[in-house]
């Protein structure tokens, strides 16, 4: 019997997953998170389809089920979705939620912990990806949920992207961002394959339900202005990236000088973007100021006179030679880093701790030697005395306990880089180029390419 006389009849999901794999720069090991729902395990048997009758078997997969053990009977559902993928001859991996889980904000606690749990498999096995099955009908109830807390012009409308980095450390992507759930059921069926329903997805208790309950069903229109909205949001993050190449400048990690012509501007999308990312970046936040602060920020920078504004923990100090952003010398927290791990300080810094005694971390430290370098820059001298006092220093428990020099142990320097909240836990692709400007103005290494073609996002940063 001829090898075609076994390939399966061809299907939506099918030429998907082979169109996924063709936009891959080098073929290897694509991970599937699949919980057992339709969606999940019709992606894995789509791409074991592709690579097994489509001409992809330069590819291998692998699968991975998250247990967040928050019902009596995820076990046995983790264990039948390994059943599945030995009889295809996929090796399979169950990671379990271990720990106490929160009275509240429970969904997204599993989402943080899920993302972590999949982004240590794939870095353990060396995959090229992760990959989600995200559809066109959860786009559309995401996108849904950010019209209802957003303005008009915000970049999250542009709902979930094909692809996001997770901990700086693996790319997570959504084939199936463009294909309906109906779709994927269809072709389970076609296959003779069911699938399990979890019952928190019609519980109401959850944003994400009610919010799918109360839509229509017209998820194409929705799917087409997604992508209208992700390739506005593409162009606006290219066009942040120039501007902070250009009229940005970043010392020491604590502050920023923004050119005037750029911090007069705050009425253009792209320049607010631009001061408001660099001073969620000063000021250790993980997010955007919201829209009245937006708003007060731009009152005080559209005056033509000097002075300082104080928002989101930032000092915005206007002065003829620029915009000077610093952290505020309030609040400063000290904190306890033991040997071999790493925290990060104030939102602002990640300490790796490489020695054999625990460090503390709090504000001060060499604030004469930080001055000299700031003044040595050529910033103004009252910016850089402010500045300083938001500077951190690391000591030994050796030196805080007052023991005498000679008799403290030597203290490897500690590794200290900027943490850019806004982008090291998730990092979508629309703003690849952007976070990557960002990155090198705070003297980062670039991001984590992704592994798969994409015209925009493989142009050279700005930097």
């Amino acid at each position: 019997m001829p090898a075609d006389a076994e390939r399966p009849a061809p299907h939506a999901a099918v030429e998907t997953a082979k169109q996924f794999l063709s936009t891959f720069k080098t073929p290897g090991l694509i991970l599937a998170a699949v919980s057992g729902g339709s969606d999940s395990k019709g992606l894995l048997l789509a791409l074991h389809e592709a690579i097994t009758h489509c001409g992809f078997s330069a590819f291998s997969l692998s699968a991975c089920t998250v247990d967040h053990a928050l019902r009596p009977e995820s076990a046995d559902e983790a264990c039948a979705v390994a059943a599945f993928c030995a009889e295809r001859g996929v090796p399979h991996v169950v990671r379990q939620w271990h720990g106490e889980k929160p009275a509240a904000g429970i969904q997204a606690a599993a989402r943080s912990a899920r993302y972590g749990l999949l982004a240590d498999t794939a870095q353990g096995m060396a995959a090229l990806c992760i990959v989600t099955a995200h559809t066109a009908d959860d786009q559309t109830e995401t996108i849904a949920m950010r019209q209802g807390r957003s303005e008009p012009d915000a970049p999250g409308l542009a709902g979930m992207a094909d692809g996001v980095l997770v901990d700086r450390r693996a790319w997570v992507l959504r084939p199936f961002l463009r294909l309906r759930k109906a779709d994927i059921r269809d072709y389970l069926t076609a296959r003779g394959e069911g699938w399990f329903d979890d019952p928190s997805n019609t519980n109401p208790r959850f944003e994400r339900v009610r919010v799918r309950q109360a839509l229509s069903e017209d998820v194409g229109s929705a799917a087409d202005l997604h992508a209208a909205a992700g390739e506005a949001r593409r162009r606006s993050s290219e066009h942040v990236a120039g501007l902070l190449a250009w009229q940005v400048n970043v010392f020491e990690g604590l502050v920023a000088r923004l050119d005037p012509v750029l911090a007069a501007n705050m009425a253009d999308p792209d320049c607010k973007r631009a001061i408001l990312s660099i001073a969620a970046v000063i000021g250790g936040r993980q997010h955007l100021s919201g829209r009245e602060t937006a708003a007060r920020l731009a009152v005080f920078l559209a005056s033509d006179e000097g002075g300082r504004m104080t928002a989101g923990r930032v000092v915005f100090d206007r002065r003829r030679s620029g915009l000077y952003l610093y952290r505020e010398a309030r609040n400063l927290p000290e904190i306890a880093v033991q040997p071999g791990r790493k925290a990060v300080w104030d939102g602002r810094f990640v300490v790796t701790n490489d020695g054999r005694e625990p460090i503390v971390v709090r504000a001060g430290g060499e604030t004469a030697q930080l001055h000299a370098r700031l003044i040595a820059a050529g910033l103004p001298e009252p910016v850089a005395k402010r500045a300083v006092k938001s500077g951190l220093t690391c000591t030994n428990t050796a030196q805080l306990n007052d023991r005498p020099a000679a008799a403290a142990p030597l203290l490897p320097s500690p590794r200290i880089e900027t943490s850019i909240g806004l982008y090291d836990t998730f990092l979508p692709c629309f703003d690849l180029m952007m976070a990557n400007s960002i990155a090198a103005l705070f003297g980062r290494d670039r991001y984590l390419a992704p592994p798969v073609h994409d015209v925009l996002t493989e142009k050279t940063a700005w930097a």
